[in-house]
């Protein structure tokens, strides 16, 4: 008996040790429908004292299809859980009073946006702004007793009574860019404009309208007497014909003329004034003599009175102020970039940085422009802010396995960052997330290219496994290290995934990132297939069962791709381009300068011809998806997903056309959550029907 308990014992332990335990053997693969489960974090904003962060907790709400909003605190120093502030479900961009005594934050709720103050220590939320159009983008006055905020409000809109005939509702268009993803149609008539109002009264004030005229203004930010307020603009009719401007003005707290600040040769964002006052940090963005397609954004600071230029701090650092890394699972409602952010003697500048693949916050040295890590890691800051002290920060992370938490940086051991929130542990303890492993290879210039190897889970190398090509959009922007359901859900599905950073990304230098204008797509399609070259030489793919899919500028080189090659077995194309010549005409936003062509379609149709898909679509063997949404005006199917539908089925290749009702170009990370994951259900059935002869929504091959 003993003998046989001791032959028990051992095979429970080999168990154990193969399969990582009871708790391991739980866990599963993720699904398309976890999505509903998850937790979106956004906008933290660290307390004056740096003991409470606040932040915007974003869930599915089910019922509605759509996600709730609402204003969450937690203690900095993580000693009890996250609770409610707000009982709103459209409640969103909280900001702290000076004194930390107040939280000021925009409450949808069935009309127009409006702000509303919550007394910290306890108290109902009262609104502070009551604008026909609304108000949004809150910003305390550094005395606690104003805030700055924007609004399209006309003053004539005061003056509507109950019953008034509405306005013709006929369009009368005069600008080049009249219609925006997202937004519609544009109103031209309805510029932004900067306003303050009073706090702390019994009743709503009546707020004052700062800046007037035709242009809009935006990106406010008081300086540090609270005498006047920065706002950036750009000043130009019909900027479309022209590089990018945006420019800084300021405008007494009281009301007076617009005066003009700092300008650059290129756009102006994210303005904050230093301690003392005397110092402006911002991010820009510079122009290129002649005009390039990327341009590479930097710190510069200036003095606030003007008496000097502008400088460039990191003119020597070849990587993205401001950047991230794109995934689909950022807060898909609720978030607001961070910007600069000063050291309370003023010596230094801390702002987050894209750098090969992770986005991380840097701390810049204001006179020698030294830059230093702060945070570090395979991760992505997604925002951040900081205490009065300037050395305590608040910052949402995510990371390849995990959609996002907030994490308390102290400046003095920034090694040692503290996770605060644990908003997605539940669930996420119940699945078996793959870390992906990083890669690099040698294209066919020399040049090195990075990418992300996603293995499905149990991953056995002696083992062949169908593999799926994922291509990111922009196509200035980058992959990384930041979590991504759909790649995660093709991994459970047993795909191996690789995604990956060609030329063109950013995050990798301006030369890197320019070194595609006027060649697109081209290089950066080898340097794709260097990748899908470099994973099938490990041996483990079944290279009869390759797939490629892409989104955006990925869904432009997946249909790129397919009229090049026929080694894909299926292909999926989303949110895609086929024709440059029309959506040149059709895009929300006009390519009328030379970033990405030379000359107007009709003055070079052979160069927009032969960088088309559809001009090299007879040469289409592979079954080919199109994923689309009827609302995108980003890359509009007429142009995109149409075209190549038409065509391949005259061709009688097989192809199929999934066209979501309503949705924009952010289908994928702000879509209906229902949308979303038949989007994904879709998706992954088509490569399951031609990459594993598996049934499901496309069993059948007619």
């Amino acid at each position: 008996m003993r003998q046989v308990i001791r032959v028990v014992a051992c095979v429970v332990i080999s168990l154990l040790v193969a399969g990582g335990g009871p708790e391991a053997r739980q866990k599963r693969g993720i699904t398309e429908s976890d999505l509903l489960k998850f937790v979106w974090v956004a906008d933290p904003q660290i307390s004056p004292d740096g003991k409470q962060v606040t932040f915007v907790r974003v869930v599915v709400n089910e019922k509605s299809d759509d996600y709730d909003t609402s204003i969450w605190v937690v203690p900095a120093d993580g000693s009890a859980p996250p609770r409610s502030l707000t009982s709103g479900t459209r409640d969103s961009s909280p900001r702290w009073s000076s004194d930390g005594r107040k939280l000021a934050f925009v409450r949808s709720a069935g009309g127009p946006p409006q702000i509303f103050v919550l007394p910290f220590a306890g108290g109902e939320a009262a609104a502070v702004t009551d604008l026909p159009r609304g108000a949004g983008a809150p910003l305390w006055s550094p005395d606690g007793r104003r805030i700055a905020f924007a609004s399209t409000t006309k003053p004539e809109d005061f003056e509507k009574k109950p019953g008034e005939a509405p306005k013709s509702d006929v369009r009368v268009i005069s600008s080049t860019t009249y219609r925006s993803n997202g937004g519609g149609w544009n109103e031209q008539d309805r510029p932004a404009h900067v306003w303050v109002t009073d706090v702390g009264g019994t009743e709503i004030a009546k707020a004052r309208q700062l800046t007037t005229g035709k242009f809009s203004e935006g990106g406010q930010a008081w300086s540090t007497d609270g005498s006047r307020i920065y706002v950036l603009s750009s000043r130009i009719d019909e900027p479309e014909f022209a590089q990018t401007k945006v420019e800084l003005f300021a405008v007494p707290a009281g009301g007076g003329e617009l005066a003009k600040g700092a300008s650059i040769n290129g756009a102006i964002g994210s303005v904050k004034p230093s301690p003392d006052g005397r110092t402006l940090a911002f991010v820009g963005v510079l122009n290129g003599t002649p005009q390039r397609s990327y341009d590479q954004p930097d710190l510069f600071v200036a003095p606030a009175d003007g008496s000097a230029a502008p400088r460039n701090l990191t003119a020597n650092y070849d990587f993205d102020i401001n950047g991230g890394i794109g995934g689909d699972q950022s807060a898909p409602r609720g978030g607001r970039s961070a910007g600069p952010i000063w050291s309370a003697d003023g010596k230094s500048v801390v702002v987050v940085s894209g750098e090969r693949g992770a986005a991380n916050l840097i701390r810049v040295d204001t006179t020698s422009g030294a830059v230093t890590p702060l945070t570090k890691g395979e991760q992505a800051v997604q925002s951040y802010s900081a205490a009065a002290d300037g050395r305590t920060f608040a910052a949402t992370v995510s990371t390849p396995v995990a959609v996002g938490d907030i994490f308390v940086v102290d400046a003095a051991s920034p090694a040692a960052p503290r996770q605060v929130t644990r908003l997605n542990e539940g669930l996420f303890s119940t699945l078996d997330i793959p870390k992906p492993e990083e890669v690099w290879w040698t294209s066919f210039d020399g040049r090195k290219i990075q990418g992300w190897i996603l293995h499905p889970p149990g991953f056995d190398r002696t083992k062949k496994y169908p593999f799926i090509l994922q291509i990111h959009g922009g196509p200035h922007s980058a992959y990384g290290n930041t979590f991504t359901h759909e790649f995660d859900l093709m991994a459970a599905r047993g795909y191996v995934v690789l995604y990956s950073n060609p030329r063109g990304s950013s995050n990798y230098g301006q030369e890197f990132g320019n070194i595609i204008q006027f060649r697109y797509p081209g290089d950066d399609y080898k340097d794709l297939m260097a990748g899908v070259d470099d994973v099938v030489k490990r041996g483990y793919l079944d290279t009869t069962k390759l797939g490629v899919t892409g989104g955006s500028g990925g869904g432009l080189l997946t249909n790129w791709t397919i009229t090049q090659t026929t080694r894909f077995a299926a292909a999926v194309s989303q949110r895609d381009i086929a024709d440059w010549y029309g959506f040149w005409f059709t895009a929300d936003f006009s390519q009328f300068t030379a970033s990405w062509f030379r000359k107007a379609p009709w003055e070079d149709p052979e160069d927009f011809a032969a960088r088309s898909p559809i001009t090299h679509v007879g040469k289409v063997k592979t079954p080919l998806m199109l994923i689309l949404g009827d609302d995108d005006l980003r890359t509009p199917p007429a142009d995109g997903g149409e075209m190549m539908f038409r065509a391949l089925k005259y061709m009688k290749v097989p192809t199929v056309m999934v066209r979501f009702p309503g949705e924009t170009h952010e289908l994928s990370r702000a879509g209906k959550p229902r949308h979303r994951i038949e989007r994904l259900q879709h998706i992954v059935g088509w490569f399951d029907k031609w990459l594993q002869g598996k049934g499901g929504l496309y069993e059948s091959k007619d």
